[in-house]
């Protein structure tokens, strides 16, 4: 059987894009950090590790960014979950009942509107998941939670309302994580790093090299050196594949100009599912 680690308890949105990509029989392994989602699939505790890397509307996971640069384990694919927020809480509560809700700050900013609208006091706490253990452990009246739809089956708990989330563009970004890189697809993207030495124009220069060859950029963000204040590292997501010419040849230009490369890895790219309500425009 797959085995699968990812950050969180059971029930989380990295165990929700677990299932979406290996199917139902996968095994779960949760981890306690991101760090430990590395070290499990270097030990061969797991086969693969499922690591956010960023949110339509929070942003990138700072953390995970650092982790890829620390370790060596390649990017094995891509997948985008569409996070789809569920209101939960103890059997034979109604929503008239129901004054606060509890889960993570992110995921009751992503239902703000909602919360208002509904009278609603939001209650910060540790996840999302672990808010609907918490409940389900301790039981409140009047008291819901965020979470997923995978966390009501599990923790015993009733879904009162589904797709609770402000915007329906709400997905997460994640990369599956191996020892080694995946077959070749047809469709493929790209990851890595890299620095430039501190002069005009290096970055543009570094650029160029995607730009003349007419491969397309599909990310690119900096972070800052740990080890080097006001430095910074530039992540860089492209179509294609790292052994296709144009590609290489890119990628070989980009090793001349630059003062540091890491390639994390080519993979199939994945398809953003559209949204089935009226809040896609």
């Amino acid at each position: 059987m797959t085995r699968a680690a990812f950050q969180g308890i059971a029930g989380a949105y990295s165990e929700e894009a677990i299932h979406q990509f290996f199917g139902p029989e996968v095994e779960s392994i949760p981890c306690r950090t991101l760090a430990d989602v590395f070290l499990a699939v270097e030990s061969g505790d797991a086969d693969y590790g499922m690591l956010p890397i960023e949110n339509a509307v929070a942003g990138s996971v700072t953390r995970s960014y650092e982790l890829l640069m620390e370790h060596d384990l390649r990017i094995y694919a891509e997948v985008i979950l569409r996070v789809r927020h569920m209101l939960l809480a103890l059997p034979g509560t109604k929503l008239d009942d129901v004054k606060r809700v509890r889960s993570h700050p992110q995921a009751l900013a992503q239902c703000q509107h909602y919360l208002s609208r509904h009278g609603l006091e939001p209650e910060p706490a540790f996840d999302t998941a672990g808010s609907a253990r918490d409940l389900a452990a301790n039981p409140e009246p009047g008291v819901a939670v965020i979470a997923s739809a995978l966390s009501a089956p599990l923790y015993g708990l009733e879904i009162l309302d589904r797709d609770i989330e402000d915007f329906a563009f709400n997905y997460t970004r994640f990369f599956v994580l191996a020892t080694e890189g995946p077959p070749r697809a047809q469709r493929n993207k790209t990851s890595l790093v890299f620095t430039t030495p501190h002069q005009p124009g290096a970055l543009y220069e570094c650029l160029g090299e995607f730009a003349r060859r007419h491969i397309n950029l599909t990310k690119i963000e900096s972070r800052p050196r740990l080890n080097r204040p006001w430095q910074y590292i530039f992540y860089l997501d492209f179509e294609g594949h790292c052994q296709d010419p144009e590609c290489e040849a890119a990628i070989m230009g980009l090793l001349r100009r630059s003062s540091f490369i890491k390639l994390l890895g080519s993979y199939p790219a994945a398809t953003t599912p559209v949204p089935d309500n009226e809040l896609w425009p």
